[in-house]
């Protein structure tokens, strides 16, 4: 198998969690970027004008990123991470996919969140309606201080 492990963090959380999986699975690593970065008060979920509140409440919404991972066609499986941003994928990881769908179409996606507290609601499901020629595994939600054993016997399930 030969995977990548995509990530978007606003903060630096699931990018750690995103660092150990890759680490121990052997994966290669990267980061999406947005072209226009995350504020502190742009990810208050507490204020309905915040960008993030705006952006997840428009799910046609596709926030611009800097650069795609090249060559996603050279990988059997690519493990997308993200944090839970109202119950599902965060409107980024949105822009990843649909734009990538054709070079993820025969793929095996496997998502990956941190929450403080929220399961990956539709995530999954999200994922395939975007890229509907790839398989997407159902995803699983992480704890920030995930140890790399359970990373990788998480990663090396059968998909």
């Amino acid at each position: 198998m030969k995977a990548i492990v995509v990530v978007f963090s606003a903060t630096g959380i699931t990018k750690g969690v995103a660092e150990r999986l890759a680490a121990v699975t052997g994966s290669a690593f990267f980061e999406l970027k947005p072209v226009q970065p995350y504020t502190a008060a742009d990810l208050d979920w507490t204020n309905k004008q915040s960008r993030s509140s705006i952006e997840m409440n428009d799910t046609s919404c596709r926030p611009a990123i800097v650069e795609m991972p090249a060559n996603l066609a050279d990988y059997d499986t690519i493990f997308v991470g993200f944090p839970i941003w109202w119950y599902r994928e965060p409107s980024i990881i949105d822009t990843f996919i649909e734009s990538n769908a054709e070079a993820l179409a025969g793929k095996t996606i496997v998502p990956f969140a941190t929450s403080g507290g929220s399961g990956m609601g539709d995530s999954s499901a999200n994922l395939q309606r975007l890229a509907p020629a790839a398989k997407v595994a159902e995803g699983r939600r992480f704890a920030a201080s995930v140890d790399k054993a359970v990373l990788l016997e998480w990663a090396q399930q059968p998909r």
